[in-house]
């Protein structure tokens, strides 16, 4: 696997190796040791999965204090961009997000560590979206920013008119309104 640094410090866009012959193709999504040694060190403790179609844009998601989560997030089928802003009112990169295409194509893998914010739009006409936390849900934790706010300018490449989200996703406050 080959492992990136984004200039966001503790983001990471994972590649595993991949391996092909005439069946396809075999590659290893998850070792413990290796990504120990690469920095990672989550332990993560559940596994979550979504299907959506060309246009949905989920985000941007997080939970706060105690249930904060990190996240090894995946693309399984389709095409999705996964974007991540930096929360952490201490970093120097604060407000300042990264994005990465996931494909199934790539099999790209992106770490969010906790105080990132989290959402990704759907490039492809469906996609299938895997992720793994290192703590468990907590609906009460739960908290986000609005997915158009313009002091972040996030560029989701799916035209604005074309854009399907969820009731709770339209009223996230402004990034500059948070409370952390």
């Amino acid at each position: 696997m080959t492992i990136e640094t984004t200039p966001i410090e503790g983001l990471k866009i994972i590649t595993p190796r991949l391996f092909n012959d005439s069946r396809g193709y075999f590659c290893e999504t998850y070792n413990r040791e290796r990504y120990f040694a690469a920095g990672i060190t989550a332990e993560f403790v559940q596994d979550n999965q979504s299907c959506s179609s060309y246009g949905v844009v989920r985000g941007l998601h997080f939970q706060c204090g105690d249930w904060a989560q990190a996240k090894l997030v995946t693309c399984l089928s389709g095409s999705v961009l996964d974007v991540a802003v930096d929360i952490r009112p201490s970093s120097p990169t604060y407000g300042q997000w990264h994005s990465v295409e996931l494909t199934a194509e790539n099999h790209r893998q992106f770490f969010i560590p906790r105080g990132f914010a989290h959402g990704f739009s759907v490039l492809s006409d469906t996609a299938v979206f895997a992720y793994k936390c290192d703590n468990f849900y907590h609906p009460e934790a739960e908290a986000g920013i609005r997915l158009d706010d313009a002091l972040l300018g996030i560029d989701w490449r799916v035209p604005r008119d074309k854009w399907i989200l969820s009731d709770k996703d339209t009223r996230h406050p402004a990034f500059e309104e948070l409370k952390l």
